[in-house]
């Protein structure tokens, strides 16, 4: 069996989340502990207890996904005996989930990248004034027929393909006035669904590039590390092992499109069968099932999840 670890990104959060790997598995107490710290405040509380609004600003959820994910991670090491040097043929996170998979892996320290992904929801939050920018997914569209759309939406403004999920799954990110436009022309193209999304910033367009700048100063300042298993950025889909060539990939991915759907595809057309969705939710493993046929999907962010994962590999 092939593996893949991916890792979720924004979208994935709930309150409660990572709770049941903590109070059952002390790795995973360890890494909130880790997360808390580097942060010098209780996110963790915040992540089991909410309240929701708060957990969904941008500077909270990414780093909350982060340590979920990583908690998972380490249980996974610990009672499935997983390595990931040894058994992951690739890893790859969306978007934010980048820097999980980055940490997952050590090219990231858990400190470093928490600190990171704090940054950088705040970063991304202050890069447009409030209510200035949207996002907006489109849904029964292929990837270039979304980007025409968006381009034709643009009239001289910001509007392009931020997130290619994959399953006809397109989202757009730019001024709101252009995002809005684009809505109307996709659900004149055929579009099956064109929604505005309750996001608080439009990410991975061109309007996001002051927090690109803010994080290439910060990512200069880290220690990376070459990764003990390949990684697949989204803005590249292509593995990865150069510290140099990681962090461009991570400045570029600010400002650039999540390429998701062609990761997935690439990872299975090196022989990827299973995907191990490592930390809340399962929307990744979802996108799994449409983009690679044959793939398979397996969220692991609870005990049993873990439990199940320890009974297939036995």
């Amino acid at each position: 069996m092939s593996v893949a670890f991916i890792f979720p990104g924004q979208g994935s959060q709930s309150v409660g989340m990572g709770k049941a790997l903590a109070e059952n598995f002390a790795p995973a107490r360890a890494v909130f502990d880790e997360v808390d710290a580097a942060l010098g405040e209780k996110l963790t509380k915040l992540i089991w207890e909410g309240p929701t609004e708060t957990l969904m600003l941008t500077e909270n959820t990414q780093p909350a996904l982060l340590a979920v994910s990583l908690a998972a991670m380490r249980v996974l090491e610990a009672e499935a005996g997983l390595d990931l040097a040894r058994d992951a043929k690739f890893v790859a996170g969306h978007s934010l989930g980048e820097y999980s998979a980055l940490a997952a892996a050590r090219a990231l320290t858990v400190t470093d990248a928490a600190k990171l992904v704090r940054m950088r929801g705040r970063a991304m939050q202050k890069a447009v004034p409030v209510g200035t920018g949207a996002m907006a997914a489109l849904l029964g569209l292929d990837f270039e027929a979304a980007a025409a759309v968006a381009a034709e939406a643009a009239q001289g403004q910001v509007c392009q393909a931020a997130n290619d999920n994959g399953g006809g799954q397109v989202v757009i990110s730019g001024d709101k006035a252009a995002v809005e436009r684009a809505v109307e022309i996709a659900k004149g193209k055929g579009a099956r669904r064109a929604m505005l999304l309750p996001v608080s910033a439009p990410f991975h367009c061109a309007l996001m590039a002051p927090a690109a700048d803010i994080m290439a100063q910060a990512l200069a300042m880290v220690t990376v590390s070459r990764p003990v298993a390949p990684v697949v950025p989204n803005v590249l889909v292509r593995p990865v092992s150069e510290p140099d060539e990681i962090v461009r990939a991570l400045v570029a991915q600010v400002t650039g499109t999540v390429r998701w759907r062609e990761s997935i595809a690439f990872m299975a057309g090196e022989g990827v069968t299973t995907f191990y969705e490592v930390g809340a939710g399962k929307v990744l493993s979802g996108l799994v099932k449409r983009i690679a046929e044959g793939a398979s999907g397996m969220p692991v962010g609870t005990p049993d999840d873990v439990a199940a994962v320890k009974a297939a590999r036995a």
